[in-house]
């Protein structure tokens, strides 16, 4: 009796402040939903929309007793208390950057493996890969985590460390200005051009182009032309069907030099690209931060049919220099399976309906 009153009451206090989290968030960008793990064994996952809605994102198979450190080298920049890596088979969170190396836990669907999270780090939810929380509700990279504790308060994931069990985690998923479509000369000094609405924006420039594919974990759980993976120092994409693996890899200068990507620079499916500033690019949107997402598939189904559609980018190429196409499907390693690859393609996500607003025949 008194555990059931307990629980109604967190509930109550949690949708109080979920309302508030939606109505301050009109400074900053507008949050689109926000997600809810509870730690608690049995207990389900959820997005929640703006107008109190919920979505069933799995339940919660495993808590972690530990954290990881030190975490992937490229963990070390995404913010603390945030969304590290967005993928369709793990979702990891930067706790702390410690020594220059990230302390990480991450979030797992049920049944898969994914090397960068520890073996008693990790919180399972019993959800497939690649759906749900893994597909089209996939936080992107730098997505704040807050956590309800037992007692109510709400602090930053990295005051607290590892989260412990009775804890909630919460996140914020936004969308920030972010170019409609990203281009990608595949030639060394080839442009990376961002298109926005105020026009083209030079990215980052090709350092050493693709050729081929490889064997990246985690394909399998994604389809032909879609984003496996994306990280404060990676774009995965898969050149494969649901089921086998294979796919490709975005890499920035500063990521391919660290001794955990050593291969890069012998091997042919990676594009290093670098930054066009003396800024360096790992961490930073709209290609290694706050933009690109697994994206929705199989029966992922959001709040309305632009929103499903949208969230679920796709990564076009020309070959040749004919026109834009579908990715080839390509398998396992291939060095020479994009050898006529001559540009990449790739549509952000949006939630809503193009042009949204415009009158024909005004001009507005």
């Amino acid at each position: 009796m008194f555990s059931t009153t307990l629980r109604k009451l967190r509930a109550a206090r949690l949708a109080l402040l979920l309302t508030l989290f939606f109505a301050c968030s009109g400074e900053a960008a507008p949050i689109l939903y926000i997600v809810r793990i509870p730690l608690v064994l049995g207990e389900e996952a959820q997005a929640v929309l703006p107008d109190g809605k919920t979505i069933p994102l799995g339940k919660v198979a495993a808590l972690p007793t530990s954290s990881r450190w030190p975490g992937y080298t490229a963990s070390k920049w995404a913010p603390p208390g945030s969304v590290a890596a967005s993928a369709v088979n793990a979702v990891h969170l930067t706790l702390s950057v410690e020594k220059e190396k990230g302390r990480t836990v991450s979030i797992l669907p049920r049944h898969t493996v994914a090397p960068a999270a520890g073996e008693q780090s990790f919180i399972a939810l019993d959800s497939p890969a690649g759906t749900g929380f893994f597909g089209g509700w996939a936080p992107p990279v730098a997505t704040p985590v807050l956590v309800r504790r037992n007692d109510g308060a709400l602090v930053p994931l990295e005051e607290r460390g590892l989260p412990r069990e009775g804890d909630t985690l919460i996140f914020e998923v936004s969308e920030s200005e972010s170019p409609y479509l990203i281009d990608i000369e595949n030639r060394p000094g080839g442009r990376v051009l961002g298109w926005y609405e105020s026009g083209p924006r030079l990215l980052a420039r090709v350092i050493r182009p693709l050729k081929g594919v490889g064997r990246f974990g985690g394909t399998e759980f994604q389809n032909i032309g879609r984003i496996r993976a994306n990280h404060s120092g990676v774009i995965d994409v898969s050149t494969t069907p649901r089921g086998v693996v294979g796919g490709f890899q975005i890499l920035p200068f500063l990521h391919s030099k660290s001794q955990e990507m050593s291969s890069a620079w012998q091997l042919t499916q990676w594009l290093i690209i670098a930054s066009p500033t003396d800024r360096p690019l790992p961490g930073t949107a709209p290609l290694f931060s706050s933009n690109l997402v697994p994206g929705s598939q199989m029966t992922d189904v959001l709040w309305d049919m632009w929103s499903t559609y949208g969230r679920k980018p796709l990564v076009l190429c020309r070959r040749g220099g004919g026109a834009w196409q579908r990715l080839p499907e390509a398998s396992g390693r291939n060095d020479s399976a994009l050898g006529d690859l001559t540009h990449l393609r790739i549509y952000s996500p949006f939630t809503e309906e193009p042009q949204k607003g415009f009158v024909p025949g005004t001009g507005k």
